[in-house]
């Protein structure tokens, strides 16, 4: 577990990406702003996390939520954060919400899939069962035959 900036290891691409994006076209960032850059977003990450775990074990929880680290924001004294945080929060809430729906929706297609299936398996041992009667029927018959 990284407890220092030094041991958390950001992606380099992931920090060139938020850069590129926060910068107007054409400016260069040097090797060393990108590292320090890198290095801050670090400090962030683990003051962030620290802050939540805090929250977290205040409320008697193991587990970080969303609610903890918007609490940490806020703690932070980042509150401006908050609000961009929560908007795609709530559509992550949303979509797995709508796919938990769309699971239930199709799970009893499912069961009436294998319904169906179990009663095409007993139509089919009905099938055998009356073949095999036949067959015994022509068995018993042969040996009447035989012992006429």
């Amino acid at each position: 577990m990284a407890e220092r900036p030094g041991g958390l290891n950001l992606l380099n691409a992931v920090i060139t990406r938020i850069i590129k994006e926060v910068l107007p076209d054409g400016v260069n960032v040097s090797k060393e702003a990108h590292s320090t850059i890198s290095r801050a977003a670090s400090v962030f990450v683990l003051d962030a996390t620290s802050c939540a775990n805090n929250f977290a074990m205040k409320i008697k929880r193991k587990m970080l939520s969303a609610s903890a680290v918007l609490a940490a924001m806020e703690e932070v004294e980042f509150d401006r954060f908050i609000t961009p945080l929560k908007d795609p929060l709530e559509a992550f809430k949303r979509e797995q919400k709508e796919a938990s729906e769309q699971k239930k929706d199709k799970k009893p297609e499912s069961e009436e899939h294998y319904k169906s299936k179990e009663d095409e398996n007993e139509e089919d041992t009905e099938e055998v069962k009356m073949v095999e009667d036949d067959a015994q029927k022509e068995i018993e018959n042969e040996e009447v035959d035989v012992e006429n």
